[in-house]
């Protein structure tokens, strides 16, 4: 199941999140997706208090569970163990436990809330007599997820590597494993299972990074790249300034960017008065993310009846929307997701070089290898459908590539497909702990 604006259950498995885990040596085999639903989550659950929140998800867990007990004879007596991908902030000291840290997307839950023990007794409360216990097994960010899960699919050829997992939808976010020497004392687990012959500063574990909280706004203040329309989108949202990288590059911000860069370019460039626009567009959040995912121009009367049925001229208003207006809003559509690819390209080739899979600028070529290609998974309806994001972050990514390590560089960093990562790592997880704690005993 995951968590974000809907939740879907697999398995009477679950949601999740988490800040590093240590990458699982995962078998190869085929994932089997026996049973799910999906549901979603209302915006007054969203502002709601914590227990509004979990009891519906506990709720969701056990209709998953009962339906799963019916289609596969499951018994009542046996506890099921759980996966859950939760897609904000924990704090993690073990691989099922994790404590909230903070919430963005509108939720308002508090932090230092515990994730496992709150979803636990959430499903305790709606399962009655006829169904089975469940257990927390593993929780994981759904970016460690969904690394997790391309790991097991995109590892099977020797001559690449996963090497990122991305999220680029309502939100976005990004894990790649790194040494556990560069990380922080304060942020290293307590225990860390190595391979024989293998140190331990020099495992690698997965590293939710939370690339778009705080911090992320003087390096791009100083390049240029915040403009006032992000100060003002930045301002109307719930804790301004929280995720500046977000709002820049995430399906929940873009399209509201979009609406106050078009309302200031109607007003101050064009100089039509805010009392004669169409009332709908000076709302904010009218004009969706969907909405200008899809407003390219096949042709410009195509544009034209689009924009007005969507943001209609008032009954007897001098307004008129013009084939100018609707190529203008393309424009500004185009602008923003050219900007959104390039921000994007740049921190995957920072976090690469970070893991140490790209050289540094001036470095020695990594040593030659039979990986000529490193995959960074990526999942997401924003990246996928608004205008050509996929498209351009690759070039982007390509020509940084060449930039910085030259023609000859023998690796070529990929984006690919890994939908649903969230889900089917989650149960990845699960069956590696559960295979750990089998060997252990």
């Amino acid at each position: 199941m995951t968590t974000s604006n809907g939740i879907n259950g697999i398995n009477g498995a679950t949601s999740s999140s988490d800040e590093d885990q240590a990458v699982p040596t995962l078998p190869t085999g085929r994932l089997h997706r026996q049973l799910e639903k999906s549901w979603p989550i209302s915006n007054h659950l969203k502002s709601d208090n914590a227990d509004s929140l979990f009891l519906w998800i506990g709720k969701c867990i056990a209709e998953v569970v009962e339906e799963g007990c019916k289609a596969f004879n499951l018994s009542i007596e046996t506890p099921l163990p759980l996966g859950i991908t939760f897609s904000f902030p924990v704090e993690q000291p073990s691989l099922e436990k994790a404590i909230i840290s903070s919430m963005g997307k509108g939720f308002a839950l508090p932090p230092h809330v515990d994730l496992g023990i709150r979803l636990q007794a959430a499903y305790d409360k709606h399962r009655g007599d006829n169904l089975p216990p469940i257990y927390v097994a593993a929780i994981a960010n759904d970016s460690v997820s969904t690394l997790i899960s391309f790991i097991f699919n995109y590892d099977r050829l020797a001559h690449r590597r996963a090497a990122m997992g991305l999220i680029l939808g309502t939100g976005s976010n990004a894990t790649i494993p790194v040494k556990l020497s560069l990380l922080h004392p304060s942020k290293r687990p307590k225990n860390v299972n190595v391979l024989p012959g293998e140190k331990v500063e020099d495992a690698k574990i997965a590293v939710n990074t939370e690339w778009s909280i705080n911090g992320t706004a003087p390096p791009m203040r100083e390049l240029g790249l915040i403009s006032g329309w992000d100060d003002e989108l930045s301002a109307k949202n719930e804790k301004p300034g929280f995720q500046p990288l977000e709002y820049m590059t995430a399906g929940r911000y873009l399209g509201e960017l979009g609406r106050i860069m078009l309302v200031d370019y109607m007003t101050s460039r064009l100089n039509v008065g805010r009392d004669l626009l169409p009332p709908k567009i000076l709302e904010p959040d009218s004009l969706t993310t969907t909405f200008l995912s899809h407003f390219k121009p096949l042709q410009p009367t195509t544009l034209l009846s689009t924009l007005k049925t969507e943001f209609p001229e008032p009954s007897g208003s001098q307004f008129v929307w013009t084939e100018h207006h609707a190529e203008a809003l393309y424009r500004i559509s185009k602008a923003i997701e050219v900007r959104a690819a390039g921000i994007i390209a740049a921190a995957i080739l920072a976090l690469l070089t970070l893991g140490e899979e790209i050289p540094v600028d001036g470095a020695s070529p990594i040593p030659t290898s039979e990986i000529r290609e490193l995959g960074v998974g990526y999942t997401g309806g924003c990246i996928v459908h608004f205008q050509d994001y996929l498209v351009d972050c690759q070039h982007f990514v390509d020509q940084l590539v060449k930039k910085r390590c030259g023609d000859n560089f023998p690796l070529r960093v990929t984006m690919n497909p890994c939908h649903d990562g969230g889900i089917t790592g989650a149960g990845i997880l699960v069956a590696a702990a559960l295979s750990s704690q089998a060997s252990q005993t």
